[in-house]
């Protein structure tokens, strides 16, 4: 992963350099903002993979699989994590979104509702497998 890391700092050295070039050549504050976003967005995710490697590395006494030149790919072999078969709770969630929206234009009654139906909502996408049939 620590390749990752340095690609995310590449994007964000080369996003400054365009920045510059596009400052003194443009004169135009839009899209040099834009430009020095995506700066700070490529840098702050190669810092968060930088050092979470780093942790990781020390939790695990070495290199990570991915990172080891000697490694195998049976290295990798086990459990990675779980992840839900199928869920109808983003369909409301999203829903629920799209009404806080239209509620903006049609008026505050409908952002209210559709607030709460987002929140309810997100509880239900949150804690969707602490209840009921799937519960573990």
């Amino acid at each position: 992963m620590r390749v990752q890391a340095f690609m995310f700092y590449g994007c964000a050295v080369f996003f400054l350099a365009t920045d510059i070039v596009y400052w003194l050549w443009s004169g135009d504050w839009t899209g040099t903002t834009a430009l020095a976003l995506a700066i700070g967005l490529a840098g702050l995710i190669g810092f968060y993979i930088h050092f979470t490697v780093r942790r990781l590395e020390r939790a695990n006494a070495g290199p990570l699989y991915e990172d080891d030149p000697e490694g195998n790919i049976a290295d990798a072999a086990g459990e990675l994590g779980f992840f839900s078969p199928h869920s109808w709770w983003p369909l409301f969630v999203g829903l629920s979104a799209a009404a806080v929206a239209l509620g903006i234009v049609f008026g505050w009654w409908l952002v209210i509702l559709g607030a709460c139906a987002a929140i309810m909502s997100c509880i239900g996408l949150v804690f969707e497998y602490y209840r009921g049939h799937f519960a573990h």
